[in-house]
């Protein structure tokens, strides 16, 4: 099954390669609905390789949007692609990012009217983002105010307690590099991305001794592109996840599809997909086995 990778070959092709002896038996014994329903799982498998996907945003709430732009515009280096107030839903959100979105990576800010503090739980771990010399980035936090957790070090917090990684890489096009979240069975995780998304196992390292392994995901190798680190804790099965951390968006070239894949791997489908009322996108979200969610 593995081979099959053309849609257009359909059950017709794996059906007909069944001996007709095989195949009248299965019908008699109840199989053929089995090897029916193995076919379409594996088509809409093999589908989720071939889509176009791209991690597109993350979303986060947090409890001052201009605060925030202004941490991660002069002290990350971002650039502010656009923002918008809602009203009527009484929040307003912001997107920033190394580049266009249509091309690179990007965080989404949510503000929600009156609310300036979210739990950010246990489960979330950090971004990643990579800078030519970590020594001057945190420097130029300092200065700015921002708070340093690891001195000296590569971690430091922005103004609603979300921890940042620096990097110390050469110029990379896709700055803004990583989503670490941690999760209760890696290698279910590893399975279920690897599956329901397409994403590639780009490298997995276990640490014994300080009690924990990470999985990178992604698209793409981690120099030129997002990933998402998953990490598990030796013995630990479920984390908080709080209320600020929100969803990443992947994009996908058909969100009925994709729902279809998400199911048969074992997600949840919390919004079915279709069009958003009023405008031409549609699309889908899920949990994952963990209960992070993701909008397609």
């Amino acid at each position: 099954m593995d081979c099959f990778t053309n849609a257009n070959n359909g059950v017709l092709v794996l059906v007909s390669a069944i001996p007709q002896s095989e195949f009248l038996g299965s019908i008699l014994s109840g199989k053929s609905e089995n090897t029916a329903t193995a076919i379409k799982e594996q088509d809409a498998l093999n589908w989720v390789k071939n889509d176009s996907r791209r991690m597109l945003h993350v979303v986060y709430r947090v409890g001052d949007l201009e605060k925030t732009i202004k941490f991660y515009t002069e002290c990350l280096g971002m650039k502010l692609s656009r923002k918008r107030d809602i009203p009527e839903e009484q929040y307003s959100n912001a997107f920033l990012g190394y580049g266009p979105e249509d091309s690179h990576f990007a965080v989404e800010l949510t503000y929600n009217y009156g609310v300036d503090k979210y739990d950010i739980g246990n489960g979330f771990g950090h971004f990643g983002v990579a800078v030519n010399d970590v020594s001057k980035t945190v420097d130029l936090v300092k200065a700015k105010g921002g708070k340093v957790t690891r001195d000296p070090g590569s971690f430091i917090e922005d103004p609603d307690g979300y921890t940042f990684e620096l990097l110390e890489r050469e110029p990379t096009p896709e700055p803004l590099c990583q989503v670490m979240l941690r999760v209760g069975d890696l290698d279910r995780s590893i399975n279920f991305y690897k599956k329901a998304f397409g994403m590639e196992l780009l490298h997995a390292k276990d640490n014994p001794e300080c009690k924990y392994a990470t999985a990178m995901m992604g698209y793409g190798p981690e120099d030129k592109n997002a990933v998402l680190e998953l990490t598990y804790n030796y013995g630990v099965t479920e984390y908080d996840k709080g209320n600020g951390y929100a969803q990443i968006a992947i994009g996908t070239d058909d969100v009925y599809k994709t729902a279809e894949a998400i199911k048969l791997c074992g997600g949840t489908i919390i919004l079915e997909p279709g069009p958003l009322p009023g405008i031409n996108t549609k699309i889908t979200a899920c949990l994952d086995p963990d209960g992070w969610k993701s909008d397609c």
